[in-house]
């Protein structure tokens, strides 16, 4: 490893000219760029911090303005701060009631520290000396500093041991149940990833020399950007994560040709136009999630199944589900099924003359479409040909990382909240998600809008993503209590419109796609 400079030089933060005797006062001159971080021009940073104040105010108002419009107070952080202090009170409980596993896990983290302390130290005179947790791979910690300068090289490897020893104490919590530790090591690490040095000005190099550089003004942009934020989500900090102006939809986006040929209360079903001279007999339905907007599937035309499908002489129909709002606070999961699954059916039958569909299910789409097979297969119901199922489940045993939002406690606190509107907000279904991933979904966000002050890129997936859809009430508590919760139709004990579901009856063929990085879809 490179020697870095001695302590003298690495705080050039206040670079200095040596004094002349008898002589004028010294000018201060920023340090050039590889020598430190320059100084700002004060009379633009005062400038800039009235701007900052101004764009903060407005982000306040936006938060504020839900309670003066006298809507109750929002409850998801406290309901979040309680699970979390009750998951990882269980485990702090292990270790300290019983002192030679306290005294185990005091070493454990005494000794790296310690050694830590000794790099560093020999470090700050410019003595070389091999980092306890070498440099990753990690684009946050890309800046040179990081590796270069003795105390943020300290900080990032003092988070980097500190994450890690908390992470071992949830997995060696043996006495704990595995679901108690599932969620006490998510939200360890939703709240190491908020505590990372890159997050903050003062400890990240890269955005202390970003503000001293532009004299605050990447601050002012982050406020101008947060208060919009603030604003469009209406009080509740919508990120955005990518620049919504870069896309219009039937534009460079959902822009494979189409025509919708039947619609009711829960969903459109769009007819796309063929582009072969002939087409296959047998139409193709895809049945996406109700949780996002249908063109996921059509993103742009590098990335679009649809466009790929009707090229390959398939007749494509996809539903389009309603975004619900309190007009639809009664339907339920049946509701989907009948309203959406099976009139689609009968609608592709009217559209093209032919009784047999080969179906796609996408996600909680799959899930329903298994549902509506079992339905099907008890009512000897042959308008299905086939079915494909694109990272969707049946068996929930295994639910992957949405497991921890998953007990009783959780959903009730949900129906509560759903009990007042009769849907629940897609914004809070997307903020789950992108807890999944805090360091990618919502730590880098956070920084590059609100710190940096830069507006995300054009990224068609994340503007799908950021277009979320609300969920009436009873269709997600019915979801998350016999699928999540009770797993009853892997289990043969689910009943949906009278008829006990048996998946063991569907004998059609069926062809699955799993997804080796997918977080929910396991």
């Amino acid at each position: 490893m490179t020697s870095s400079a001695p302590l003298d030089d690495a705080a050039s933060l206040k670079p200095r000219a040596a004094a002349q005797p008898g002589g004028p006062p010294p000018v201060v001159q920023p340090a050039a760029t590889g020598e430190g971080t320059p100084l700002p021009d004060f009379e633009k940073l005062a400038f800039n911090a009235a701007r900052f104040l101004e764009q903060g105010g407005k982000a306040l108002a936006a938060y504020l303005k839900p309670l003066e419009n006298g809507k109750t107070a929002k409850t998801d952080m406290s309901e979040t701060v309680t699970a979390a202090a009750r998951s990882i009170g269980k485990v702090a409980e292990h270790w300290m009631s019983n002192p030679g596993r306290l005294a185990q896990a005091q070493a454990a983290i005494t000794v790296p520290l310690v050694q830590l302390w000794g790099q560093t130290y020999r470090r700050l005179p410019g003595e070389a000396a091999e980092p306890v947790v070498p440099l990753s791979k990690d684009k946050r910690f890309a800046a040179p500093e990081w590796s270069q300068l003795p105390v943020y090289e300290f900080l990032r490897q003092a988070h980097a041991i500190t994450s890690a020893w908390a992470d071992q104490l949830v997995d060696q919590a043996g006495e704990v149940d595995p679901r108690t530790r599932a969620k006490a090591k998510f939200y360890l690490r939703q709240l190491t990833t908020a505590l990372s040095p890159a997050n903050f000005i003062v400890t990240n190099p890269e955005l202390m020399r970003q503000t001293f550089t532009s004299s605050g003004e990447n601050l002012v942009r982050g406020a101008r950007l947060l208060a919009e934020d603030m604003e469009a989500g209406g009080g509740t900090l919508r990120i955005r994560q990518s620049d919504p102006s870069r896309f219009e939809l039937g534009v460079n986006v959902a822009a494979t040709p189409g025509k919708v040929v039947y619609r009711n209360e829960l969903m459109e079903l769009i007819q796309y136009a063929p582009t072969t001279p002939d087409v296959l007999k047998r139409p193709l339905l895809i049945v996406p999630p109700w949780i996002n907007k249908f063109y996921i599937l059509d993103l742009n035309r590098e990335k679009s199944f649809i466009a790929w499908a009707v090229a390959q002489g398939l007749t494509v129909f996809v539903i389009s589900w309603v975004n619900p709002d309190a007009r639809h606070r009664e339907k339920t999961f049946e509701s989907y099924m009948r309203e959406g699954v099976f009139e689609a059916l009968d609608a592709v039958k009217k559209a093209t003359g032919e009784a047999r569909s080969h179906v796609i299910g996408y996600c909680i789409g799959g899930t329903l479409l298994a549902s509506a097979l079992a339905v099907m297969a008890e009512k000897d119901d042959g308008r299905i040909a086939s079915a494909t199922f694109f990272t969707a489940q049946a068996d929930f045993s295994d639910a992957g990382e949405l497991q921890v939002f998953i007990d009783e406690e959780q959903i009730a606190a949900i129906e509560r909240q759903m009990a007042a509107t009769g849907f629940l907000d897609g914004a809070k279904m997307a903020t789950t998600f992108n807890m999944l991933r805090p360091d990618d979904l919502l730590w880098s966000y956070i920084v590059d809008n609100y710190v940096k002050g830069k507006t995300p890129a054009a990224f068609d997936l994340l503007f799908w993503n950021s277009d979320s859809t609300r969920l009436p009430a009873p269709n997600h508590s019915f979801y998350l209590r016999n699928f999540y919760l009770e797993n009853r139709l892997a289990k043969g004990e689910m009943t949906l419109g009278g008829v006990r579901l048996d998946l063991s009856k569907v004998t059609l063929p069926t062809n699955y796609l799993a997804d080796r990085e997918d977080h929910n879809a396991t």
